[in-house]
């Protein structure tokens, strides 16, 4: 079970901010033991350029990402995920597809980043602060001992890390 790869999709409606981020933050911090994928309802079809620009200016991932639909993940062919977190909360008020495998679920949203008006100093604060925040989150996800957890310990530890610092929405889970 030690070298078991745990596949972790992130969800949110337009998969072109905080669901990038989020994939690119476990792809660098993962150990090895996750591979990260990200999603969205309605995707944008870009990917935002203040979190590529996020992400390069802290030395994680920003090539190849590209802003895709959760249904690529729902199909026979796609991988089968341990894990799948909305990280918006309108993706978490959605019908999400049937994921194969019985994915573990949680939602931990954050405000959105790209919703922010304003100088372009104000944007790019807002996704560093989202970037933080995700960060930390998927920090305290990678070093859960998952192997040994039962099921409804698990599911607990991921309701309580989507109420960490920047939470936007009191919900525990959804997806």
């Amino acid at each position: 079970m030690a070298d078991r790869i745990y596949n972790v999709l992130f969800l949110c409606t337009g998969n072109s901010a905080r669901s990038i981020l989020a994939e690119s933050i476990l792809t660098k911090n993962g150990g090895g033991r996750f591979r990260a994928f990200s999603a969205g309802s309605q995707p944008k079809g870009i990917v935002n350029p203040f979190a590529l620009k996020v992400l390069e200016s802290y030395d994680y991932p920003a090539a190849g990402f590209r802003s895709k639909s959760w249904e690529e993940f729902a199909a026979a062919n796609a991988p089968v995920m341990d894990f799948v977190f909305t990280v918006c909360d309108n993706a978490a008020g959605e019908s999400c597809p049937v994921w194969p495998g019985q994915p573990m679920t949680a939602h931990w949203g954050i405000e959105d980043p790209a919703a922010v008006e304003g100088p372009d100093i104000q944007k790019e604060a807002a996704f560093v602060a989202a970037f933080r925040y995700l960060k930390n989150r998927i920090s305290v996800f990678t070093a859960l001992p998952v192997a040994s957890l039962d099921r409804s310990s698990l599911r607990a530890k991921l309701a309580e890390i989507g109420q960490s610092e920047g939470a936007s929405s009191p919900r525990n889970s959804a997806a």
